[in-house]
């Protein structure tokens, strides 16, 4: 019963250091309970195995175009969020306002744009 409840506390979990927990392999100990001054709260330290989605800066990432505005847009890769500026997108890529916003580039080989 208690490895059910910590799978599902740790799934989907962002740890700074370590990144996204994905999902949990297995549960390797689970230590005596340490009661919290002053709560009727008990931690247990617990020891797992995980997957984790740990992207690292300058790494290229496959995403999903959610948004497109006038200042960049937003996509998804996995769990993470992104905001990507219009001043990081290389030379030549425009602003197409319009019913389905985009940015294009000056020879039309690109296209950023939401999915339909």
């Amino acid at each position: 019963m208690e490895h059910i409840l910590i799978i599902l506390t740790v799934s989907n979990y962002f740890c700074g250091r370590h990144g996204f927990v994905l999902a949990t392999n297995g549960i390797e100990s689970i230590r005596k309970g340490l009661i919290r001054d002053g709560t009727c709260f008990v931690t247990f330290p617990v020891k797992y195995r995980c997957v984790v989605f740990r992207p690292f800066e300058g790494e290229v990432l496959e995403a999903v175009v959610t948004t497109v505005m006038q200042h960049g847009f937003f996509a998804e890769a996995g769990p993470l969020q992104l905001f990507v500026s219009n001043h990081e997108m290389p030379d030549g890529m425009e602003y197409q306002a319009g019913d389905m916003p985009n940015y294009t580039s000056s020879d039309a080989s690109v296209r950023i744009q939401k999915e339909c």
